[in-house]
């Protein structure tokens, strides 16, 4: 039934409360581009990283080599998988991540890194490369998506926070590095 007070009302206007649905299908559609990384990436992917442990304050902890990408993403045992996002056909940021099993659930995806540069920073990129994590561990029928987060990184908690993440603040990340793995291995009694 037309409005005959407000005639400009009616099929195929936008009102205001659908403006943020249409902007979001108008860049999802012509602006963003993810996509799954290929061996062609790796000189990209590696830049990407380094540019995101710099931004981590790490960068002094970086050691992956553009030839342990290639054989551990794209060689006959994949170890991780990489999702490269686009803006306007310019790469934006990667999301990298990797299948994991817990004794109590089942299988997961561990989200190892989610990273936008900075000029992209604020279209949406780094909750839409999630999202497609997120698609893909539903797709494949897994039971959760993890990852970790520096607690100096407040505008990522509160991210994550809406995003409707559960902190696990009761649990310490623990690891082992090169050399204390060794050791222990080192301990094995022959």
């Amino acid at each position: 039934m037309e409005d005959r007070a407000r005639p400009h009302l009616g099929r195929g206007v936008v009102y205001p409360s659908q403006w943020f649905r249409v902007l979001d299908h108008f860049i999802s559609n012509n602006m963003l581009r993810i996509r799954p990384a290929t061996v062609e990436d790796v000189p990209l992917l590696r830049q990407m990283i380094v540019e995101f442990a710099t931004f981590e304050r790490l960068a002094d902890e970086l050691s992956i080599t553009a030839e342990a990408l290639q054989r551990d993403g794209f060689g006959t045992e994949r170890r991780f998988r990489a999702l490269i996002s686009e803006w306007l056909g310019k790469p934006a940021g990667y999301a990298m991540y990797f299948n994991f099993y817990s004794s109590f659930q089942g299988p997961g995806l561990f989200l190892e890194d989610v990273y936008v540069r900075e000029e992209f920073r604020g279209k949406g990129i780094g909750k839409a490369l999630m999202a497609e994590v997120a698609a893909i561990a539903v797709r494949e029928g897994l039971w959760a998506m993890r990852w970790e987060v520096l607690d100096w990184n407040q505008p990522a908690i509160d991210f994550y926070k809406k995003l409707g993440a559960i902190f696990l603040d009761d649990w310490k990340v623990v690891l082992l590095d090169e050399e204390h793995l060794r050791l222990l291995a080192e301990s094995v009694p022959r």
